[in-house]
Protein backbone atom coordinates (compact mmCIF):
# COMPACT_ATOMS: atom_id res chain seq x y z
CA UNK A 1 0.00 0.00 0.00
CA UNK A 2 2.99 2.27 0.53
CA UNK A 3 4.76 1.32 -2.42
CA UNK A 4 1.54 2.63 -4.23
CA UNK A 5 1.63 6.02 -3.19
CA UNK A 6 5.04 6.65 -3.69
CA UNK A 7 4.07 5.07 -6.74
CA UNK A 8 1.62 7.62 -7.54
CA UNK A 9 3.16 10.55 -5.97
CA UNK A 10 6.28 9.89 -7.93
CA UNK A 11 4.36 9.63 -11.20
CA UNK A 12 2.30 12.96 -10.33
CA UNK A 13 5.77 14.57 -9.54
CA UNK A 14 6.95 13.42 -13.02
CA UNK A 15 4.24 15.03 -14.84
CA UNK A 16 4.52 18.19 -12.84
CA UNK A 17 8.14 18.56 -13.60
CA UNK A 18 7.69 17.23 -17.32
CA UNK A 19 4.87 20.20 -17.62
CA UNK A 20 6.96 22.94 -15.64
CA UNK A 21 10.15 22.61 -17.98
CA UNK A 22 8.02 21.97 -21.11
CA UNK A 23 6.58 25.75 -20.89
CA UNK A 24 10.11 26.74 -19.74
CA UNK A 25 11.83 25.26 -22.50
CA UNK A 26 9.13 27.35 -24.55
CA UNK A 27 9.65 30.11 -23.38
CA UNK A 28 13.24 30.31 -23.69
CA UNK A 29 13.22 28.94 -27.56
CA UNK A 30 11.13 32.31 -27.72
CA UNK A 31 13.49 34.62 -26.04
CA UNK A 32 16.79 33.03 -27.89
CA UNK A 33 14.38 33.61 -31.05
CA UNK A 34 13.96 37.43 -30.40
CA UNK A 35 17.77 37.82 -29.45
CA UNK A 36 19.90 35.92 -32.43
CA UNK A 37 19.32 37.05 -36.77
CA UNK A 38 15.97 36.21 -38.15
CA UNK A 39 16.60 33.15 -40.41
CA UNK A 40 16.39 34.37 -44.76
CA UNK A 41 13.17 33.50 -45.20
CA UNK A 42 11.61 35.69 -41.85
CA UNK A 43 14.07 38.14 -43.24
CA UNK A 44 13.08 38.59 -46.62
CA UNK A 45 9.59 38.94 -45.70
CA UNK A 46 9.90 41.19 -43.46
CA UNK A 47 11.87 43.37 -45.91
CA UNK A 48 9.39 43.06 -48.83
CA UNK A 49 6.86 44.11 -45.82
CA UNK A 50 8.88 46.99 -45.32
CA UNK A 51 9.62 47.97 -49.27
CA UNK A 52 5.58 47.90 -49.44
CA UNK A 53 4.92 50.14 -46.70
CA UNK A 54 7.39 53.01 -48.02
CA UNK A 55 6.15 52.02 -51.94
CA UNK A 56 2.01 52.71 -50.13
CA UNK A 57 3.40 55.96 -48.39
CA UNK A 58 4.93 56.97 -51.70
CA UNK A 59 2.12 56.38 -54.24
CA UNK A 60 -0.64 57.73 -51.55
CA UNK A 61 -2.46 54.29 -51.71
CA UNK A 62 -2.55 50.58 -53.18
CA UNK A 63 1.06 50.29 -55.19
CA UNK A 64 0.75 49.24 -58.66
CA UNK A 65 -2.94 49.50 -58.97
CA UNK A 66 -3.41 50.79 -62.62
CA UNK A 67 -6.61 52.78 -63.71
CA UNK A 68 -8.90 49.98 -64.20
CA UNK A 69 -8.67 49.47 -60.50
CA UNK A 70 -9.11 53.31 -60.31
CA UNK A 71 -12.31 52.89 -62.05
CA UNK A 72 -13.65 50.11 -60.09
CA UNK A 73 -12.68 52.18 -56.72
CA UNK A 74 -15.12 54.68 -57.93
CA UNK A 75 -17.71 52.97 -59.25
CA UNK A 76 -17.92 51.20 -55.81
CA UNK A 77 -17.94 54.20 -54.29
CA UNK A 78 -21.12 55.41 -56.16
CA UNK A 79 -22.55 52.46 -55.63
CA UNK A 80 -22.28 52.73 -52.23
CA UNK A 81 -23.27 56.42 -51.97
CA UNK A 82 -26.53 55.55 -53.83
CA UNK A 83 -27.47 52.85 -51.42
CA UNK A 84 -26.39 54.26 -48.37
CA UNK A 85 -26.45 58.25 -48.60
CA UNK A 86 -23.95 60.78 -48.92
CA UNK A 87 -20.87 61.62 -47.09
CA UNK A 88 -17.10 60.45 -47.53
CA UNK A 89 -17.24 56.76 -47.51
CA UNK A 90 -13.17 56.89 -48.01
CA UNK A 91 -13.03 58.03 -44.53
CA UNK A 92 -14.36 55.92 -40.94
CA UNK A 93 -17.53 58.10 -39.57
CA UNK A 94 -17.58 60.63 -36.87
CA UNK A 95 -19.62 59.96 -33.38
CA UNK A 96 -20.86 62.50 -31.43
CA UNK A 97 -21.99 61.43 -27.92
CA UNK A 98 -23.88 63.65 -26.03
CA UNK A 99 -24.20 62.83 -22.19
CA UNK A 100 -27.40 62.26 -20.93
CA UNK A 101 -29.25 64.17 -18.22
CA UNK A 102 -30.25 62.53 -15.46
CA UNK A 103 -32.33 63.79 -12.64
CA UNK A 104 -32.53 63.35 -8.88
CA UNK A 105 -35.20 61.66 -7.33
CA UNK A 106 -35.98 62.69 -3.66
CA UNK A 107 -37.26 60.15 -1.71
Amino acid sequence: MILRQILRLSSLFRSAVSIHLRRNIGLSAIVFNKTKELDPVQKLFLDKIREYNTKSKQAGGPVDAGPEFQKDMNESLVRLQRAYGEGDLTKFPEFKFEEPKFEEILK
